[in-house]
């Protein structure tokens, strides 16, 4: 038996986060903003004020990872801390103005490159193409969200 990395879901899969990321970054770069920080800013424009660890849950990253990121948005002026209302251990992060300027150039960014993914795909397979990746994202998910046993 042996293992063709062109016909793995895993391999392909891969080549295209390591792709898409590195284009990202390439478009983001002039605004000052990582993928990573761009994942936070559009959430928090979505949803501002939440917590480190809603933000970690909402983006699926590790407690550890958000921190950092949030704590160069911090160091940007990007991102502001809050009290929480209802526990003072917590902290809300909110955008600032100065993000929220930057918003629609990053979106922009991020727009480009997911176009620039599927432009090599006939018209008629793009959505089939979207569905089908975001079922098996929403597989693995689950998967991922069972149980051990």
């Amino acid at each position: 038996m042996s293992f063709d990395r062109t016909r793995s879901a895993g391999v392909l899969a891969s080549e295209l986060a390591r792709i898409y990321g590195a284009e990202l970054q390439r478009r983001l770069a002039p605004l000052g903003l990582s993928p990573a920080q761009f994942l936070v800013l559009s959430e928090l424009c979505t949803d501002d004020g939440q917590t480190q660890r809603a933000l970690a849950l909402r983006l699926g990253v590790e407690q550890a990872t958000m921190a950092n990121t949030l704590a160069r948005m911090e160091r940007d002026l990007l991102v502001a801390r809050t009290p929480h209302p209802d526990d003072r251990r917590s902290q809300i992060m909110v955008l600032t103005a100065a993000a929220r300027a930057l918003e629609p150039a990053a979106v922009a960014a991020a727009v480009e490159v997911n176009q620039a993914v599927i432009e090599g795909l006939p018209r008629a397979e793009r959505e089939l193409f979207l569905s089908m990746l975001g079922r098996v994202v929403s597989g693995m998910r689950d998967r991922d969200d069972e149980p051990d046993g």
